[in-house]
């Protein structure tokens, strides 16, 4: 199992060190003139050459990426370069909001796809054809538009939610809770009829193997053979699933928290974005990176302790 983890961590590190290259190299590319962005059009040449000598611009740019790397190597990703604050503390102040959305989103997830994607493969009948109707409606209809009408209907119609919020990391526990419930449903939607409908098909091709039909010969009850044995071997689809849904998560919680203007890592992302303050977008792509390598290092150890054969290989 040490081989199998060391392994994992050795190409979760070559992916990282890939994606900052890659993503450096292309925005100082596409970035243009970042001094006289800073400095706007009235700026003269004298103090745009001083801003990018302040800021290392003048410098070649693989020795800029090798800067950038020893730094970030030791945790420092540097400062705004619009507002100067850090890019650690801008990143201390959103992680908690995007990170409690998309954790509670996919816990919720895992739970609600499991039960109805095992219903539907267990009973079949109008419980699946309600799921299968369910998961293509569902996959149809962007998160955007479910956040806008939960929004319209929930928060400003009915006024049970907030419409928008700005929550703080200290916020009292019932202000979380009421501010993340609509941004919450409206991630878990699609995860939940696309979760589902996985896990269904998984758990059908479980109960049609040979040791599903010894294990009903010898007597062992039907609850007994879904819980004990049958989930168990469907888990590894239902935890790539899930990974991927992780990681298309990320990307789709940018735009949820604009229509809540949540201060999540979203509107950081696309101001700094739209600026071409490379330090802070830097950050945010190499945390959003590790994330993603984390959790599939997790699902691959969770499959890896449900089926010995994904570590043999």
């Amino acid at each position: 199992m040490t081989r199998f983890i060391l392994k994992r961590l050795g190409s979760g590190l070559v992916v990282l060190f890939a994606v900052s290259a890659l993503t450096f190299f292309l925005l100082y590319i596409a970035s243009g003139s970042i001094a006289r962005n800073i400095l706007g059009d009235q700026a003269s040449p004298e103090q745009v050459a001083l801003k990018e000598a302040e800021l290392g611009l003048d410098q070649p740019i693989l020795a800029r990426y090798i800067s950038w790397l020893s730094n970030a190597a030791g945790g420092n990703f540097g400062s705004s370069w619009f507002s100067s604050e850090p890019v650690a503390n801008s990143l201390a102040t959103r992680i908690p909001v995007t990170m409690t959305m998309v954790i509670t989103a996919m816990i919720l997830i895992a739970i609600i796809a499991t039960l109805i994607g095992g219903a539907a493969a267990v009973r079949r009948g109008w419980v699946d054809r309600i799921v299968q109707v369910g998961a293509i409606v569902g996959d149809s209809v962007p998160g955007f538009v479910i956040g806008i009408i939960l929004v319209t209907i929930l928060a400003i119609q009915l006024g049970l939610f907030p419409a928008t919020s700005t929550i703080s990391p200290d916020a009292p526990a019932n202000a979380w809770a009421l501010s993340m419930t609509l941004p919450v449903i409206a991630l878990l939607i699609n995860g939940v009829t696309g979760g589902a409908q996985q896990i269904r098909s998984a758990v059908i091709k479980q109960l049609e193997r040979d040791y599903v039909r010894t294990l009903r010969s010898r007597g062992i009850g039907e609850r007994e053979i879904l819980f004990k044995h049958v989930l168990r071997s469907a888990a590894p689809a239902g935890l790539t699933v899930l990974s991927l849904q992780l990681i298309g998560m990320l990307g789709g919680v940018v735009i949820i928290e604009q229509i809540f203007a949540l201060p999540g890592l979203g509107p950081l992302a696309v101001a700094a974005t739209g600026q071409s303050d490379l330090p802070v977008v830097m950050g945010v792509v190499m945390y959003t990176v590790v994330v993603v390598i984390v959790v599939n290092l997790l699902v691959d150890l969770l499959n890896g302790w449900l089926n010995p054969k994904v570590r043999a290989s």
